[in-house]
């Protein structure tokens, strides 16, 4: 499991965080067989990146991550679940993730419910004295082992959480797939001989625009502009022009069930200095029953 989880901050100097967030699709919702109190799901999520340029320059980045899912209880109101980290987990990491373990509501309609904000809270105050902040630090960026920001709000993890949300995904034939760095909108079409759908978009250049702006504002509160060269070396990396596409790809079982997610960012960037660079980012979601209660 990476330092950061599921929910914290991913190599934030190595890919964009932006470009990571998770698609969202429309349309009418395909009936799922129900849950029973006492299913326990494995979520794992794995990010790569690869990039190169003109000079000859190249690099990459691995992420890997899982959430245990296990389901509480089944009402009319929804169905309550806890999520949090395997249990393999270290001591070490686990006072990493104060988020873990969240019971939320998953009702019928709408997003996520926390239901444990008090006790995230209380966790956000010991993680704060662990690393000897305060909660002036909220919000703040910083660089550790990777650059991630200071979150102390309970219900970010709603967020973290919705990232990896596949039952919430509309998967069938013509169903309509959007996309948070897409342009306009996609329709779903069965994948000649499997049971997995596709769609394929291009991005949105405006979009990318305002994540690099977010980014850089981001690497200058962690590095500062110490010199007339750091600011000039930063500019002429900057993005000129930016296109690309976003190709999404859901795997499904015979019983109508999201069990994985197959998203692949393909940017071609021309830097303010000239040079073109190229980066690809492929992130899997998947969801596996790996226990539940007896007939």
């Amino acid at each position: 499991m990476s330092e950061g989880g599921i929910g914290s901050m991913p190599q934030y100097l190595l890919a964009l965080i932006a470009l990571l967030s998770q698609p969202v699709a429309a349309s009418a919702q395909v009936t799922q067989p129900g849950p029973r109190a006492g299913d326990v799901y494995e979520i794992r999520r794995v990010s790569d990146m690869t990039q190169s340029d003109g000079n000859g320059s190249s690099g990459s980045s691995h992420d890997a991550d899982m959430l245990v899912e296990r389901v509480i209880a089944v009402r009319d109101s929804g169905v309550e679940v806890e999520f949090d980290l395997p249990t393999e987990t270290s001591a070490e990491d686990r006072a990493r993730q104060w988020q873990f373990p969240a019971r939320v509501l998953r009702p019928p309609q709408g997003p996520l419910q926390l239901l444990n904000a008090p006790e995230l809270t209380a966790r956000v105050d010991r993680w704060l004295a662990l690393g000897s902040w305060t909660r002036a630090m909220c919000g703040r960026w910083i660089f550790t082992w990777n650059a991630f920001q200071i979150e102390c709000e309970p219900q970010s993890v709603v967020a973290a959480l919705a990232a990896v949300e596949l039952r919430q995904d509309d998967v069938r034939d013509g169903a309509t797939y959007r996309d948070p760095v897409g342009r306009g909108e996609a329709v779903l079409r069965r994948e000649a001989g499997s049971a997995a759908f596709v769609a394929e978009l291009a991005v949105d250049s405006d979009v990318l625009r305002r994540q690099q702006a977010e980014s850089d504002a981001v690497l200058r509160e962690i590095m500062g502009d110490r010199s007339p060269a750091l600011r000039a070396a930063r500019e002429a990396r900057a993005p000129r022009r930016t296109s690309g596409t976003v190709r999404i790809r859901f795997e499904r079982d015979d019983a109508a069930r999201t069990l994985r997610r197959t998203r692949v960012l393909t940017l071609e960037t021309e830097r303010m200095d000239g040079v073109r660079e190229n980066r690809t980012v492929t992130e899997t979601v998947e969801r596996q029953l790996v226990s539940e209660p007896a007939p």
